[in-house]
């Protein structure tokens, strides 16, 4: 799977491209993640991106031109453009079911804002698919993309040693409940005993546990999901 990145802080990323999961994923080409930086399609010698908006306010809004024409270059570096995704505070809410359609691209362009926000013209033109990673505002759009990439990487086969790691992730499965808790060694720490039934071996006894305590999970913290 093909990710390209644009950004105006291409920096922030060589760190993150680096951890574990992530870099052998690279490494193994079973991702490939290209970063570009939007300065470069600036249309003057200061590489200027932004510009104040009209009709007043605070902050500065990034200009049409150099993301516009970012974009059109990139999805012209393949044969079939990928699928273009704006982060944006006003976008669709990132949830397990919208990763779960991002995953099923090919390539997906990930759009990083800065600043006040876009100059509507450019979702206008573009008609982007924008996400939102949650009801709060970040200072760019860069985590947000990394919060995607991490998302959808677990989804791409052969990303995870062990491809049943997904299936019982909390908001995955039909169901959508959180998932049930887990415990490991030793089986006593400060007087808290593992559950007897998941030392036990039955494995019935043990997925009926599990399916139990994730239902009770999820009526406690999210009882919006059942």
């Amino acid at each position: 799977m093909r990710f390209d990145v644009l950004t105006l802080f291409p920096e922030m990323f060589p760190a993150y491209l680096g951890q574990s999961l992530l870099k052998l994923a690279i490494e193994r080409q079973l991702v490939d993640i290209q970063l570009h930086n939007m300065r470069d399609w600036a249309h003057d010698k200061h590489h200027q991106v932004d510009d104040r908006p009209f009709g007043g306010g605070p902050g500065m809004l990034l200009k049409p031109g150099p993301v516009v024409e970012c974009v059109e270059h990139v999805q012209q570096l393949t044969q079939q453009p990928g699928h273009l995704v704006l982060l944006s505070p006003v976008g669709r809410r990132l949830e397990q079911p919208v990763v779960e359609d991002l995953a099923n691209h090919k390539r997906l362009v990930l759009v990083c804002g800065r600043y006040e926000g876009f100059d509507q013209r450019i979702m206008d033109i573009l008609k982007p698919d924008e996400i939102s990673v949650g009801d709060f505002i970040l200072n760019g759009g860069e985590v947000g993309a990394m919060v995607v990439i991490d998302a959808v990487l677990r989804l791409v086969p052969g990303v995870l040693g062990d491809e049943q790691s997904n299936k019982h992730d909390s908001f995955s499965g039909r169901q959508r409940r959180l998932e049930f808790a887990q415990y490991t060694r030793p089986r006593v720490y400060r007087e808290l005993e593992v559950p007897a039934v998941l030392t036990s071996g039955n494995h019935e006894e043990i997925a009926r546990w599990r399916e139990q305590n994730s239902l009770e999970r999820t009526r406690q913290r999210r009882a919006d999901l059942l």
